[in-house]
């Protein structure tokens, strides 16, 4: 009988350092209920998808769970083809503070920024 092999599947999102620290100092603060962190991409702007990053309270069994020291990181299920290989970041400035995405798929975006096409 043939030994079968299994290999553990890379996770559709690579998460920085700081992204991570991040999703804890949610977690730190996030309302009764919350299990985690879900990042999404719900159809909106003139490009047509947009990153989205929310509480979540319950697990779908279809979306990617990735554990974090600060707290679980889920990714949608129907999100996931979009963003595969993605590397997500939070970044902070004197003007800005927000998650930022070198999406690896992405063909295009609006001119402000806020949404991408596949």
């Amino acid at each position: 009988m043939t030994e079968v092999k299994t290999r553990t599947r890379p996770a559709a999102i690579t998460l920085t350092a700081s992204a991570e620290q991040r999703i804890a100092d949610l977690m730190a603060k996030a309302p009764e209920g919350a299990i985690g962190v879900k990042l999404s991409t719900p159809r909106r702007g003139c490009s047509g998808l947009a990153y989205s990053v929310d509480y979540v309270t319950e697990e779908s069994r279809f979306d990617e769970k990735i554990e974090t020291p600060g707290g679980t990181f889920y990714v949608d299920g129907a999100s996931v083809l979009y963003l595969i290989g993605s590397v997500m970041d939070w970044r902070e400035d004197d003007f800005t503070a927000g998650f930022v995405f070198e999406n690896p798929n992405a063909k295009g975006s609006c001119g402000c920024g806020e949404s991408f096409t596949v």
